[in-house]
């Protein structure tokens, strides 16, 4: 009796240890990711959520640099990878699910995903995003540069005076609203993950006008001339080259000109030399030097067009060649430039020539403006501001005898005014502009260096006198005794 006792303790003991694995393994099930469960190609089964995380992160972070080739318009391919598209990890609560997954619901249905676990994977997808304006900069940067633009229908003024229609051409440019909409498309929706060529998507561009609308071109609407028979060669040559660039131009209803965009670059291949231009109150030989009286002379025939003035900046100091406020400068350094508006209903051409070392713009369309009407422009000056001591500098460098000068200039406050007449009346009055243009003293620099003590306390008193004037009546005293 005493041995079936023992049996019966040993029975139950054995069923307590069964039960309490049997809550341990269901535990430690509950806390896993049941077998073939996988999120695409990684096997999730018997993973914590924390596992599972650590996974898929790191298969997303592998496929960072995945290559996905961009193809541009003209066969050109752009190489970049996931990354730099700021590919990124959507669906991050996909270990929670997956965990879940075969564990909620009623038994039957419990049963039956667990039944088809054996037979086939159940794949979750890893959702990826990507950055529309990351994508949208690369293009910019790195497609944009091969588009073939298309070129509008033109004119060209033969010697006779005539117009000769010049064909234009169709081109082909980048759509980038498309081209990101579908490559984010396809990356989010097809990618099979691995190195890919994605066609970025293109559109016809169009070229502007045919003949009909360009033969209205008939008649001058406004032609100005200034003489640049003071400069230099260097600056001679940069003046035509300018002229050269613009000349031809053609200008549809409603477009803008940038005069820098049409002379740049300036550099010797683009056709300039070095001479003198204005920089921070001095004058300094820089490429191109000379080019804003070139955007001085369009200027004012463009004034006489009365055509739309965007942008215009007047120069640092008084220019010679034209009234005061009457200039238009272009500069590289400081972002200037002379823009317009073909604000007519009409195309425009402009024609641009260099003879006997004086520069003339053309501006032809078909002039709708009343008979008997003409507008003039009117330069008032308002202050005139000049130096009351010439800038003089020591150089101990050079010896005493030694002076380079440098020209100053008259500051001046002016504005330029529209007058408009009909039939010889004026009927109206308005200021187009308003220009202040530095005072800049002359200026010398003068060697002090020597060894006589009295001529060094000499040139050293002149110096002190602000008189350029001065300066050189005692060099010539010292170096003349």
């Amino acid at each position: 009796m005493k041995k079936i006792r023992n049996i019966r303790k040993w029975v139950l003991c054995l069923l307590a240890l069964t039960l309490l694995f049997g809550v341990q393994v269901q535990a430690a099930e509950e806390q896993t990711i049941h077998t073939g469960i996988y999120a695409e190609e990684i096997d999730l089964s018997g993973k914590t959520t924390e596992e599972a995380q650590t996974a898929i992160a790191a298969y997303v972070d592998a496929l960072q640099t995945t290559e996905i080739t961009l193809e541009a318009s003209g066969g050109h391919k752009i190489i970049v990878t996931a990354q730099d598209l700021g590919m990124s990890w959507v669906n991050t609560e996909l270990p929670e699910e997956a965990l879940a997954y075969g564990k909620e619901g009623n038994v039957i249905e419990r049963y039956k995903i667990m039944k088809d676990l054996e037979h086939a994977a159940y794949r979750f997808p890893i959702a990826l995003s990507f950055d529309a304006e990351q994508l949208r900069a690369i293009l910019t940067e790195q497609c944009l540069q091969y588009d073939q633009k298309a070129v509008n229908t033109s004119v060209r003024r033969n010697a006779d005076g005539s117009f000769e229609v010049i064909k234009g051409m169709q081109g082909v440019v980048l759509d980038m609203d498309g081209s990101v909409d579908k490559v984010c498309r396809y990356l989010t929706e097809e990618w099979d993950r691995k190195p890919c060529h994605i066609a970025l998507e293109v559109q016809v561009d169009e070229p502007k006008g045919d003949a009909e609308e360009l033969s209205q071109i008939t008649d001058l609407l406004g032609s100005f001339t200034t003489s640049y028979s003071t400069s230099s060669s260097s600056r001679c040559a940069n003046v035509e080259n300018g002229c050269r660039l613009i000349n031809g131009t053609t200008l549809y209803p409603g477009e803008e000109f940038s005069t820098y965009d049409a002379v740049s670059p300036f550099s010797t291949k683009n056709g300039y030399y070095m001479a003198g231009s204005y920089m921070n109150g001095r004058v300094v030989n820089s490429l191109g030097g000379g080019i804003c009286q070139v955007s001085t002379t369009l200027y004012n025939a463009v004034l006489l067009a009365e055509l739309e003035v965007t942008e215009r900046h007047n120069h640092s100091m008084i220019v010679t060649y034209v009234d005061p406020s009457a200039d238009a400068a272009i500069a590289e350094s400081s972002g200037k430039d002379f823009k317009f508006v073909n604000n007519l209903d009409y195309p425009i051409y402009i024609e641009g020539y260099t003879e006997n070392k004086e520069i003339t713009f053309n501006i032809y369309g078909k002039d709708t403006r009343e008979d008997g009407h003409s507008v003039k422009y009117e330069s008032k000056v308002l202050e005139v501001r000049r130096a009351d001591s010439d800038a003089i500098y020591a150089d101990g460098g050079r010896p005493v005898g030694y002076i380079s000068t440098e020209s100053g200039h008259t500051g001046y406050k002016a504005q330029l005014w529209k007058v408009v007449q009909e039939n010889g009346e004026e009927i109206s009055r308005e200021m187009i502009n308003e220009s202040s243009y530095k005072m800049t003293p002359r200026s010398a620099t003068v060697g002090v260096a020597t060894d006589d003590p009295v001529a060094y306390n000499e040139i050293i008193a002149a110096i002190g006198t602000g008189s350029i004037d001065h300066v050189r009546n005692v060099i010539a005293m010292l170096t003349n005794p």
